[in-house]
């Protein structure tokens, strides 16, 4: 800890992916004594779980993909506003740092800190360094990963890498001294599913199918929590009924932490906090990454976790019931099996990662006479957040 209050500006895409470990820093950083200040689009602001006393700034994403020319001046416009955007913020916030999480809205930010020679640092979720990181990561102070193995990142970096896994919520890391759920020949086997935010249509098609394929001993002990699309929810629900399978589902589960805790086996996506939490927690999992996930990165995230027993991955075009049923037999038809890959995926995960990751923005700053001008002088987010209110509205 520095001992003094500073500013810090977190910049993040407009997904869960990006803004959980966002917020899990900015809470660690609240703790410290320290003034945190959000930068993300309007999407991001909707996520749920940011922390009440953590104010939002929108700014447009400013995102340059596609061959349409249109669509890049679009974004070159929206890079350009967004930059004007974060000047005006930091001569207000005086930000000592800012971090950035990724995705499309970080990058008007990021090049902002970099024109007003604030230090920067860039915190990857994946295991491939996504686009803006990329484009970033030469020119910031320091790079956090969430993986021992980055792909994308380039070695010559090395200097500026500190491995520190990937925050997740304090709601989730509070489960991980619990046992993991009784399980034995007898009792139930509670499955877990989820396709990320907005559930995963293939999981719907497969799932029940394959669960009903179970041998009789084990598809009888079955107890199903599942995630759909609305669309999809009510065919899922007559696949279930029609298997004789007892299944809960909804499209958004509020306590998934509650959830988890419960769970002998998740099945779904493999996306970053996914990945995080399964490890945090130390549940067997059964991974089907997105295959139209930018560079893949979605399978990349697998590989610690599957080489260590802590899951299986199986590719979408693999996934068939009859593979799913394959896979959870093997897991699931001894009780050890199911146990031991529980640990291995507690070994995967990084409990500190929040605590470090605060450890090393703070390690950046201004020097320690302005940390005390800062001391003295009003919290300026109250300020920012109404300049930057007002000029959302022009």
């Amino acid at each position: 800890m520095t001992g003094v209050s500073r500013h810090y500006v977190l910049a993040a895409g407009g997904t869960g992916g990006h803004l959980i470990p966002a917020f899990a820093l900015a809470l660690e950083l609240e703790k410290r004594g320290h003034h945190v200040a959000l930068i993300t689009d309007e999407r991001g602001a909707q996520i749920p779980g940011k922390p009440e006393s953590l104010p939002a700034h929108i700014l447009p994403p400013g995102r340059i993909a596609g061959l349409n020319p249109l669509g890049w001046l679009k974004g070159a416009k929206g890079v350009i506003e967004g930059r004007r955007m974060a000047l005006r913020l930091f001569e207000s916030f005086q930000p000592t740092a800012v971090v950035g999480f990724g995705g499309y809205p970080a990058l008007p930010t990021m090049l902002a800190a970099r024109a007003a020679k604030i230090p920067t640092i860039l915190h990857e979720q994946n295991a491939v360094l996504g686009r803006v990181n990329r484009f970033f990561a030469s020119r910031v102070d320091a790079i956090a990963t969430s993986f021992a193995q980055v792909d994308r990142l380039d070695p010559k970096l090395a200097d500026k890498v500190t491995l520190v896994g990937n925050p997740v919520r304090e709601e989730v890391l509070a489960l991980r001294e619990a046992p993991f759920p009784m399980f034995t020949g007898e009792s139930l086997l509670r499955i877990l599913v989820t396709g990320g935010s907005q559930g995963a249509r293939v999981l719907s098609e497969v799932v029940p199918d394959g669960l009903a394929m179970l041998p009789t001993a084990l598809r009888s002990r079955l107890q199903v929590i599942q995630q759909a699309r609305a669309e999809d929810i009510e065919a899922v629900r007559h696949r279930y009924a029609t298997h004789g399978i007892p299944a809960e589902l909804a499209t958004y589960f509020e306590n998934m932490a509650e959830r988890l805790a419960g769970a002998h086996l998740f099945i779904g996506r493999a996306g970053a906090s996914t990945i995080a939490e399964l490890s945090a927690v130390g549940r067997p999992a059964i991974l089907i990454p997105l295959p139209i996930a930018t560079d893949d990165h979605q399978a990349a995230n697998t590989r610690e976790i599957v080489a260590a027993g802590g899951a299986r991955a199986i590719r979408q075009e693999k996934f068939t019931a009859s593979e799913l049923a394959k896979q959870i037999q093997a897991m699931a038809q001894h009780p050890e099996t199911l146990a031991n890959a529980a640990h291995a995926a507690w070994n995967c995960g990084y409990p500190n990662a929040a605590k470090d990751l605060a450890d090393l923005v703070e390690s950046f700053g201004g020097a320690p006479m302005m940390d005390v001008i800062r001391m003295g002088a009003k919290p300026a987010t109250t300020k920012s957040k109404e300049a930057l209110a007002l000029e959302g509205a022009e």
